[in-house]
């Protein structure tokens, strides 16, 4: 059994704000402390992605702030406070400084990851 904190799993990106840390979690499963600081979208760096949205699903919690849950069949605003679960097919935007941890299938976050820092740094 492998116990996280967000001090103790490796950070994954960061900068301009955003302190994005992700670790194997087993059972094919990762987890993510994720902080976005207020008025990060992500759809930009989403592009070029199956409808240009995130296709792996997430499970979470939203520690703190308010976040803006873009999909096709609409938008959701999640609080401080809620547990999550987003399908694929989601683009997020923080409308506060916001932090989460959430718990995704690896290979299908690993892959929205590596796509998103090969966007952010192109």
């Amino acid at each position: 059994m492998t116990a996280f904190t967000r001090e103790g799993t490796p950070v994954a990106m960061e900068g301009g704000g955003l302190d994005f840390r992700m670790g194997e979690a087993g059972g094919g499963m990762s987890v993510a402390f994720i902080h976005l600081p207020a008025g990060t979208d992500m759809a930009p760096v989403l592009k070029g992605l199956e409808d240009d949205l995130c296709q792996c699903p997430h499970w979470g919690y939203v520690f703190r702030g308010r976040i803006r849950m873009r999909t096709a069949a609409g938008d959701e605003i999640y609080e401080e406070g809620q547990a999550y679960y987003w399908g694929p097919g989601h683009a997020p935007e923080a409308l506060e400084d916001v932090d989460v941890v959430e718990f995704s299938p690896t290979a299908e976050f690993t892959a929205v990851v590596d796509h998103v820092k090969a966007r952010a740094s192109g």
